[in-house]
């Protein structure tokens, strides 16, 4: 059978339109698309050719620190405004049509709006308050619909269900077009130690407070009034039409976090519309004193043209439009040539049997343009002195391997020019700095590292190179196990240019860096099975997936698969340690996070047991909050679930979890 890797790229070849022989009653068989890996092509995407696109010639933007609103209660929280809304930015080089996209920014004015948004800078033990507010209307205060292709018939916020039908996998009785009304919002902080509240549970969301709502909508999630009641009561915020009001304790050690939408079943076209930021912590026993790590970082009052060594890098993949637009996908042909029929439509004529295909979701989506904070294909000058990069693997469903080269359309895979120095992971420092020549991310990882220029003659060049896959990560090396991300494209990320020292580096070098003391999690208390799966049509024989999807794992290793509605299965105790064994019944790895802990990575096993298991990574030695579950294999990893309440677990892939591939989960009864 074709695996999902060699059919995005025949997808390519072949085009949208694969009609099958014998009318609507035939099935389309996945075999009928085999093409040889040979006949792999360009990645497609949007009508504006990557190629066509300029390189390096726009400097990297590195986001400034967000304003604060003020700082209250005795000046002992600092309080932001903060809405998302709509603009042009020039995303694509001068020259070239701006996009229309969306992001965060503060009301407070400034010129703070920009993808991505401006970083949250915060410090350990000092809360943080945002009033997150929805403000896509236009001029006259009317909603403003998607930039991008909604699919209604998933598991989704469904506000046109009103009340009773909001957040469910709405009925049909034709196939519908993309839906184009009000847009839910709801802010996550990813890898915050949040209260259920202020988590951004996928049900909370809400809508703008539009002069037009159309009548019978529900405006807020099923969650949102009861976390409102709560919030409410416990800080006297106010949560007014349109917003939310969350406070973050902060009770954390410091790392490197990041917001972004969460709303059920749309989270990976809000997110691929811009609406995300860094939000770093600082301070604490787990931090190192300034000075001894490269810096500053942008911090708010800085001068024009102050220097910054610590840097914050998001890599994110889109395709464009020759308008300028962001492209992607309006229908599932798109993704596989699958023509329908789809969900509202008969499997054939007379059948009375419907399809359960939707007619717009792709299982994954890969971009062909490289976009480094909010730019395509950027530079950045360094001088001959070591910098601090904290990045982010932002794709929707792009793993991403990393690596400094001296020539981007290098043989793959090519020769690291320079090593990372690896000192911290999302859930802060590593035990030790770890030597790397490439960085694995995926999705929603970060990575904290030192890179090193010094000595290099002023003028030189480098360029950060992604080597992983256009396609569907299933571990393994590029060239070997699968094909090396486009050389021409998406293989490369941004390139490095090296000029004169403009003042002393003093600095630790990596090597001799002493990091924060690392104490790890007791002794687990109980262990629970669980599954990661995908579930092909039942009524189209050869077609899917139709979804992916989580579920539980029993005695003797048989996995039971669980919708996002269905009764909660995982139930931790207040201020149990578990370990959670990850079974991945699929054949491509998935980056799953669990909300509200950072854990251990224990192991990984094959699930049939015939190796001994493998330690973590190198780099995964300290705390997470995303892991790689690779295909075929059981990853242990291990929490203390300290706040009770209601909280998600999820495959970030983006497109995964918003047909079925996340879960909720209580803690506490």
């Amino acid at each position: 059978m074709l695996t999902r890797r060699q059919l995005l790229k025949a997808s390519a070849i072949t085009g949208a339109a694969l009609l099958v022989p014998g009318g609507a009653a035939s099935v389309l068989s996945p075999e009928r698309f085999r093409l040889p890996r040979a006949l792999a092509a360009a990645i497609p995407g949007g009508s504006l050719d990557p190629t066509s696109v300029p390189k390096y010639v726009t400097p990297l933007i590195i986001p400034p620190a967000m304003p604060r609103q003020a700082a209250i209660q005795g000046d002992s929280i600092d309080y932001y405004v903060l809405a998302v809304r709509q603009f042009l930015q020039q995303v694509l080089p001068p020259g070239q049509p701006a996009t229309t996209v969306w992001s965060y920014g503060s009301v407070k004015g400034g010129g703070t709006f920009n993808y991505p948004a401006f970083t949250i800078e915060s410090t350990v033990d000092r809360p943080v308050r945002v009033k997150w507010m929805n403000q896509l209307v236009d001029g006259s205060g009317n909603y403003l619909p998607h930039i991008l292709p909604v699919d209604p018939t998933l598991h989704w916020a469904n506000p046109p269900g009103g009340p009773d039908g909001r957040d469910t996998h709405p009925a049909f009785d034709e196939t519908p077009g993309p839906y184009t009304g009000p847009v839910p919002m709801v802010v996550h902080l990813h890898g915050g130690h949040s209260t259920e509240e202020a988590d951004g549970f996928a049900e909370a969301w809400y809508l703008p407070a539009a002069a037009n709502i159309p009548d019978g909508y529900a405006t807020v999630g099923s969650y949102y009034d009861f976390f409102k009641t709560k919030a409410e009561g416990i800080n006297g915020a106010i949560w007014e039409t349109g917003s939310a009001v969350f406070q973050y304790a902060n009770d954390q050690r410091a790392g490197t976090n990041w917001y972004h939408d969460h709303t059920l079943g749309m989270t990976r076209l809000n997110v691929y519309a811009g609406p995300a930021g860094f939000y770093l912590m600082r301070g604490g026993a787990a931090d190192l004193p300034a000075g001894v790590l490269p810096g500053p970082a942008p911090q708010l009052g800085d001068p024009p043209g102050t220097k910054y060594y610590e840097i914050p890098i998001a890599v994110q993949d889109r395709s464009f439009n020759s308008d300028g637009s962001l492209f992607y996908p309006d229908s599932r042909k798109f993704f596989d040539g699958f023509p329908g029929p789809y969900v509202g439509t008969e499997t054939y004529p007379g059948s009375g049997i419907q399809s359960d295909i939707s007619p717009i979701w792709n299982p994954e989506f890969f971009g062909n343009t490289t976009v480094v904070n909010g730019r395509t294909w950027p530079f950045l000058q360094v001088e001959p002195r070591r910098y601090r990069f904290r990045f982010l693997n932002g794709c929707n469903s792009r793993f991403l391997i990393l690596k400094i080269v001296s020539n981007a359309l290098a043989r793959r895979p090519a020769r690291a020019a320079l090593p990372f120095w690896q000192i911290g992971t999302e859930g802060g420092f590593l035990p030790a700095p770890v030597q790397l020549d490439q960085l694995l991310m995926g999705l929603a990882e970060r990575a904290d590292v030192i890179v090193d220029f010094t000595g290099l003659k002023v003028g030189s060049e480098l360029y950060l190179i992604n080597e992983a896959g256009d396609e569907p990560f299933g571990g393994g090396a590029p060239e070997r196990d699968f094909p090396a991300a486009d050389p021409a494209t998406t293989g490369q990320v941004m390139k490095f240019v090296v000029v004169p020292l403009a003042s002393n580096d003093t600095s630790v070098p990596p090597h001799q860096l002493t990091l924060p003391a690392f104490t790890p999690l007791g002794a687990a208390t109980n262990t629970r099975r669980v599954a990661l799966m995908e579930e092909d049509s039942r009524v189209l024989e050869g077609v899917g997936p139709k979804e992916a999807e989580l579920g539980t794992v029993d005695e003797f290793g048989t996995p039971t698969n669980l919708s996002w509605d269905e009764p909660i299965t995982e139930n931790p105790d207040l201020h149990a340690t578990e370990i959670w064994e990850m079974f991945n019944f699929t054949e491509d790895a998935h980056p799953i996070h669990i909300h509200e802990v950072m854990f251990q990575v224990i192991n990984r096993e094959r699930i049939d047991r015939r190796r001994q298991p493998r330690a973590p990574e190198t780099w995964e030695t300290g705390y997470k909050d995303t892991v790689i579950a690779y295909p075929d294999e059981i990853t242990r990893v291990k929490a203390k679930f300290d706040l009770p309440g209601l909280y998600v677990w999820h495959c970030h892939i983006v497109e995964h979890e918003d047909n079925e591939m996340m879960r909720p989960y209580r803690v506490g009864p």
